[in-house]
């Protein structure tokens, strides 16, 4: 499975943005990626004060290349990028190696 990884750095962010990321992912972000054509499932993972970051699984390697290039292209822009203040650190096509569903099931959710 073709994956890609955008991460912030929350170093140098504001205090309080980890609410703020989180107000967003459930107020905006989890409807946009929701059914998105090509895309298998996102994560949304944050380590607080340390970074924030979207993990994707996509359908294929083009889709992976198409969405990657265009978030790249405007990634300063992205509003993770407002909200923090800077622009990712890393946008890192990956392998998925494999995925696993515990016993109890997969919970889609705007906000864990």
């Amino acid at each position: 499975m073709n994956g890609l990884t955008v991460r912030w750095s929350l170093l140098d962010a504001p205090a309080g943005v980890e609410e703020e990321l989180a107000s967003y992912v459930e107020g905006t972000s989890h409807a946009r990626f929701t059914g998105m054509s090509g895309l298998r499932f996102k994560t949304w993972r944050c380590s607080p004060g340390a970074w924030f970051e979207g993990c994707y699984v996509f359908v294929s390697d083009q889709a992976r290349a198409e969405f990657q290039a265009t978030f790249t292209a405007t990634a300063a822009e992205a509003p993770g990028s407002t909200i923090i203040g800077s622009p990712p650190i890393l946008i890192e096509a990956c392998e998925i190696v494999a995925v696993a569903e515990g016993w109890d099931g997969f919970l889609a959710a705007p906000r864990a």
